[in-house]
């Protein structure tokens, strides 16, 4: 079961937020999640090619990926590459697209693991037993500071440039995305959202939100999100 929303919030004058999620009915069950930047077109653009290019990708080699956990993780990796390249170009074909880019978050679920891959400062979590916990680390100026131990998580939440990444696909030939799998086990909840919603609400209360009723929780998230300030796009996938 899946819940999905998006939303422009309070500030912008577009959505660059774009997500995919599969039919009920579907085989594969891959949610892609993607926040563009880059001028007026730009990241709409690119957040749509991205979770675009990814899906084909998968869509056209599952059926002949090994199925063990290193192929499935290949599979991820060699996709994200795909879409960085499309992207990429797409970038060099119009002047007014050059730079342009955004972050990607892929989970792959299969025979219970998530296949995870990340760039940027979207966010993957999982609740389990109550307990959130955070699956990606952000690929960001802040999160480099919080790791030299150069200021506190606390102080990162209204650091100046905090929303200055280190890594975007689509802004480079070739990117590293993170790559993982974790296990799932019965009654976990993935939670996929882009920093629309985290800049704006506590990791305790989309934990708070998502276990009261998750049935409702994405639509609650973005009211929460907007009713916080609202400054940027906002799109949550809640997976159960």
């Amino acid at each position: 079961m899946v819940f999905a929303k998006t939303d422009i919030g309070k500030e912008r004058e577009q959505n660059q937020d774009y997500y995919y999620i599969p039919d009920a009915n579907d085989d594969i069950k891959l949610y892609i999640l993607a926040d563009g930047m880059g001028g007026y077109k730009g990241g709409e653009i690119a957040s749509k090619l991205a979770t675009e290019s990814v899906k084909q990708y998968i869509y056209d080699n599952f059926e002949t990926t090994e199925k063990q956990k290193e192929g499935i993780l290949k599979l991820v990796k060699d996709a994200i590459s795909y879409a960085n390249f499309k992207v990429y170009e797409r970038s060099k074909q119009t002047e007014d697209l050059g730079g342009m880019g955004t972050t990607l978050e892929v989970c792959l679920i299969y025979n219970n693991k998530a296949y995870i891959g990340h760039i940027g400062d979207s966010r993957i979590y999982r609740i389990r037993k109550g307990l959130i916990r955070r699956l990606t680390k952000d690929h960001s100026y802040v999160q480099k500071l919080i790791e030299d131990g150069k200021i506190t998580r606390q102080e990162a939440l209204t650091h100046p440039k905090k929303n200055m990444l280190t890594k975007a696909l689509g802004c480079t030939p070739y990117v590293e995305p993170d790559i993982r799998a974790r296990n799932i086990e019965q009654n976990d909840i993935l939670i996929m959202c882009s920093d629309g919603l985290t800049n704006m609400i506590s990791e305790e209360t989309i934990c708070e939100v998502v276990r009261e009723n998750p049935n409702v929780a994405a639509d609650e998230l973005i009211k929460r999100a907007n009713q916080s300030g609202g400054y940027d796009n906002i799109t949550v996938v809640i997976i159960m």
